[in-house]
């Protein structure tokens, strides 16, 4: 008998693929998804207004989500903002199998839309 085989162990049940490790979603990519949740949730964005962009904080399968976006004016700000929120927390469950605890959306522009803008730029 040569080292390290004298003794039998008996064969380990199989494990399941759908146990077998972990599967660990970068931040980076949580912040992606949320992003682009965002945007679904909103209508286009005027010419000059930037895309949304998220900051994401992961702890265990919970998910903390910053979102700065800009937004056509005017419009009804806290609808807008609110459909953002179920939407992101939607996507995040459905894509990443996260719990959202917290989204906290920050309007950073908003941009007059072609209707309420004067030639020269500028609103009344």
């Amino acid at each position: 008998m040569s080292a390290g085989t004298g003794t039998s162990r008996p064969p380990s049940p199989a494990v399941p693929p759908g146990e077998r490790g972990a599967t660990r979603i970068a931040d980076r990519v949580v912040a992606k998804i949320a992003a682009q949740a965002a945007r679904e949730a909103l209508p286009p964005p005027p010419g000059a207004a930037a895309a949304p962009h998220a900051t994401v904080v992961l702890r265990h399968e919970t998910a903390r989500v910053r979102l700065r976006l800009a937004l056509g004016y005017p419009c009804d700000i806290g609808a807008r903002c609110a459909a953002v929120r179920r939407r992101v927390t939607e996507r995040l469950g459905t894509l990443a199998d996260l719990e959202v605890t917290e989204v906290a959306v920050s309007v950073e522009r908003l941009h007059p839309t072609p209707a309420t803008g004067t030639a020269d730029g500028r609103t009344r």
